[in-house]
């Protein structure tokens, strides 16, 4: 009989590092998508597996978890799936429990929690490479016929038993084979049936044992959530059900634990009695003896967050430097064949060619990024590196988990937020999400080389602008610090902190086929989501600085510059004569170009703004830069080129701009005529650059993550931080200027 593929949906389900997520990039290869549950950032994995008959079911690699509990974001979701109560989402047709066969007492807990959903079941028992290396012996037929349903040996990475698992679900999907489940004790089953009278007899509530069980042993269980009637309805119901069980001599927060290790002992002794005896020390135990070492192992790890900090900001390098090149080169073609209609021309060429460019350059640093985090994952070293560095970072509310996410920042902060999604505690992580984009990013460094160039290495040589390169780079990481201090201790107050627990991996080697396919994954992920909203932000900044355009603008320029020519002008083959006066067009076009842009919505804006700036001494120009340069902050520079009539090609190092920014005079107000430009001001807007979030790319990838409006609290606050501290750096500088 031929399954409907289209009906069957089988889940994958397991504690973390059990090769689940192996196993389903096995079974599925490149026939999966990657997305989030409806309301909750969770990361959604689905995929197309093909079974032996030639029919196809769709596969859920459900989040990892120790227990059907739910106290985090990622538990509560594959509860909710597996129950059938995530909006959309089918509930499964049949369960795949991978087992880890050296933990296997521990991993069957779960399973034994799962079976009470009444969902068919599959065990398939991983890692039987490493159980057969270290002599265990398991007798899996055995085990099969103890615990009701089906048991796989497999080995993920080389596709070991996955055919034989493809034959076994298969037929299971028929045959619906249900998992030997615990007798509760009379006490235990009494609680159970008061709450089913309560809930479902009597209110009519659609809750399975399994969630009975939940409200009964959890506390704050998620199946709460889903109850119709008010707090003050059933909480009152709950507690006297537990009450009930502690007076009966169960202590109802560890009733379940006991009670199902009493189950599953029975089933497993003599079976785990068939483990060989091992006396000499694993390798993975010698390994840990030096890269868990308070000293050596903290130097082992900081060389390891080197190399990997320091290929993603070279090896990605050439690679952003080829796609900023390809797209000048056809951003220029494209210039060239719009030249009769100006408006279509900057359209495409800023706006649309522009936009792309802008989140395509951070692709190749998110591909390495990940290359090396899969790479660290998959190897058994990450877990290390978390526990390394917990006491670090416990004391502002992250955890060891943080440190990876927060260093890659320094390269860029949108690979470094994504790579929060290894973080399981939901408060660290979002608080780690909130401080990246703190970090000194690469994208600033284009403001630091141009500001320093022209004001600090000058005045003070290259010794003492050196050290101000440096120090610039840490000013977000030292705000970093008390701001998540701040983050835990008051935003985050409504989420329960969890305590820091992992289980160290087996060392193996990384599977390179499954290391490219996450690049692939978290590429994609990042140009379908994130490059949409960055290419809308780049759009409307093209629009604000482009509109009104009037043309009594480029005549009123035109006029101007003509007659400013009048008393002085020679013959060249590069000019054209004009009226009698020897006309530079690419020059007339510049001042065209700044004079539009001061009259543009932007430049209007910026002008309005500008008193709100002006304590940290910033004129018109220096506003508009900032406020334009919002995409990307490297933007600044080629802003100050078009209100400076240098054009939009310049860059950090150019000798025009910086000589232009150093004789640079205030326009109006009561400072006309003195210098714009000094060292406080420099310095001040370096402040700013270093804490304010100048990163559409950012912004999105938080809004991604979290939700929009914790992307805008953050932007709303880190400029804040920035200009606050921009204020104090200009005013104290000033005083000792």
């Amino acid at each position: 009989m031929k399954i409907e593929a289209r009906s069957t949906r089988v889940a994958l389900i397991g504690n973390p590092n059990t090769g689940k997520t192996s196993l389903f990039n096995t079974l599925t290869g490149m026939r999966q998508h990657v997305g989030n549950y409806a309301g909750v950032t969770v990361e959604k994995k689905t995929g197309r597996w093909k079974l032996p008959l030639g029919t196809e079911v769709e596969l859920v690699d459900l989040p990892g978890t120790y227990s059907l509990s739910a106290n985090s974001l990622d538990e509560r979701v594959a509860v909710d799936v597996l129950a059938g109560h995530v909006e959309g989402e089918e509930p499964p047709d049949l369960l795949i429990v991978v087992v880890d066969v050296e933990n296997l007492r521990r991993n069957l807990f779960l399973a034994s929690q799962a079976s009470e959903l009444d969902v068919p079941m599959v065990i398939a028992l991983n890692c039987w490479d490493i159980a057969e290396k270290k002599g265990l012996q398991i007798d899996s037929k055995l085990l099969e016929q103890r615990l009701g349903v089906p048991v796989v040996p497999t080995v993920a990475k080389h596709k070991r038993g996955t055919l034989e698992l493809a034959k076994t679900v298969e037929h299971a999907i028929e045959s619906r084979p249900m998992m030997v489940r615990p007798r509760w004790p009379e006490a235990v089953q009494k609680a159970l049936n008061s709450l089913r009278r309560e809930f479902v007899e009597q209110r009519g509530q659609s809750l399975r044992e399994g969630e009975l069980q939940r409200l009964l042993f959890d506390r704050d269980s998620a199946v709460c959530e889903r109850l119709t009637c008010p707090a003050a309805a059933y909480k009152p119901i709950i507690r006297a059900a537990r009450d009930q069980l502690y007076q009966d001599g169960f202590q109802p927060d560890a009733a379940e634990s006991l009670l199902r290790f009493r189950f599953l002992n029975p089933l497993l002794n003599d079976i785990l009695e068939r483990q060989a005896t091992l006396k000499k020390v694993s390798k993975s135990e010698s390994i840990d003896q030096l890269l868990l070492h308070k000293v050596w192992g903290l130097a082992v790890f900081i060389g390891m967050m080197y190399v990997v900090f320091q290929s993603v900001y070279s090896w990605a390098g050439p690679i952003m430097d080829l796609i900023e090149t390809g797209v000048g080169y056809l951003g220029d073609f494209a210039s060239s064949l719009l030249e009769t209609t100006p408006m279509l021309q900057s359209l495409v060429v800023d706006g649309i060619i522009g936009g792309v460019g802008a989140f395509l350059v951070f692709l190749p640093q998110i591909l390495v990024l990940f290359f090396f985090i899969s790479l660290l994952e998959e190897s058994g070293y990450m877990a290390r590196a978390a526990f390394l560095m917990d006491k670090l970072f416990q004391w502002c509310g992250l955890n060891g988990k943080s440190f990876v996410p927060l260093l890659s920042s320094f390269a860029c902060a949108i690979p470094g937020i994504m790579a929060t999604r290894t973080i399981s505690d939901n408060k660290a992580r979002m608080i780690t999400i909130l401080v990246a984009p703190l970090m000194s990013c690469s994208a600033r460094l284009p403001v630091y080389l141009l500001l320093i160039g022209a004001f600090v290495e000058p005045r003070y040589g290259p010794t003492i602008a050196g050290i101000t390169l440096f120090a610039a780079h840490f000013i977000g990481a030292l705000m970093a610090a008390p701001l998540a201090f701040i983050l835990n201790k008051t935003i985050s107050r409504g989420i329960a902190p969890e305590p820091f627990v992992m289980e160290l991996p087996h060392y193996r080697v990384p599977h390179i086929k499954h290391t490219f396919f996450r690049m692939y994954e978290s590429g994609k992920d990042f140009v379908m989501r994130a490059g949409t909203v960055i290419f809308a932000m780049t759009i409307v900044i093209w629009a604000l600085l482009y509109f009104p355009r009037p043309e009594s603008v480029a005549e009123e320029v035109t006029t101007t510059y003509v007659q400013s020519l009048t008393d002085d002008w020679s013959a060249s083959p590069e000019q054209e004569i004009a009226g009698g006066v020897l006309l530079d067009e690419a020059e007339l076009q510049r001042k065209i170009d700044a004079a539009y842009l001061e009259q543009s919505y932007m430049g209007r804006f910026g002008k309005a703004v500008q008193p709100i700036f002006a304590p940290a001494g910033y004129d018109w120009k220096i506003t508009v830069g900032v406020l334009a340069s919002f995409p990307a902050r490297e933007i600044i520079i080629s802003t100050l080129g078009i209100t400076y009539s240098l054009g939009g090609e310049v860059d950090e190092a150019s000798d025009d701009l910086r000589v232009t920014l150093s004789k640079a005079k205030w326009e109006s107000g009561p400072r006309v005529g003195e210098p714009v430009f000094n060292i406080p001001v420099a310095i001040s807007i370096i402040v700013f650059f270093a804490l304010c979030m100048q990163c559409g790319a950012t912004l999105a990838v938080i809004a991604r993550e979290l939700n929009w409006a914790w992307a805008i609290g953050a932007f709303v606050c880190l400029t804040t931080i920035a200009w606050t501290m921009a204020v104090l750096t200009y005013q104290i500088g000033m005083r000792f200027l």
